[in-house]
């Protein structure tokens, strides 16, 4: 999981900083060559677009160090942590699965569910039969745990 997070963030760092570093400066030139800077729509594009490459691959150099300091060994192997899949039940009888990631590989339609959400805070360090009770932005929902694969199931 760790492993393919980091390759996942090195695959857009790499695409990023190709842009930044041969496309980008093509579209600043020809925006150059088309004069006056002061109302060149083009040219201010292309910089405000260098502007939010350079923010975004500094945010992703720093979450790939961040991810590349945990240790795998200190998430728990018996209760739901970063990285667990839980099955669970919700009270009005439906049956979903929620995978524990981190916010910016969640996606709610999905099943990943950030561990710094109001769910994903809610099921951290949980275990299969716990009853789980949530005030989401949506309102209260309850939920019980009747499965659950930690990361080192996973890998297994």
């Amino acid at each position: 999981m760790k492993d393919r997070l980091i390759k996942k963030f090195e695959e857009e760092i790499a695409a990023l900083d190709r842009e930044l570093k041969l496309e980008l400066p093509k579209e600043i030139k020809r925006a150059r060559e088309l004069g006056d800077l002061r109302e060149n729509a083009e040219y201010h594009a292309a910089k405000e677009r260098q502007r939010l490459v350079e923010a975004r691959l500094s945010m992703l150099q720093k979450r790939v160090s961040e991810i590349a300091l945990i240790n795998v060994d200190r998430i728990p192997t018996d209760r739901a942590g970063f990285g667990s899949t839980l099955h669970v039940i919700e009270i009005t009888g439906e049956k979903l699965v929620f995978q524990l990631v981190m916010p910016e590989d969640a996606d709610a339609a999905k099943g990943l569910i950030s561990t710094t959400s109001p769910i994903g805070r809610a099921l951290l360090n949980r275990e299969p039969g716990d009853a789980v009770k949530v005030l989401t932005p949506g309102g209260t929902r309850q939920f019980e745990i009747v499965k659950l694969i930690t990361i080192h199931e996973a890998a297994e």
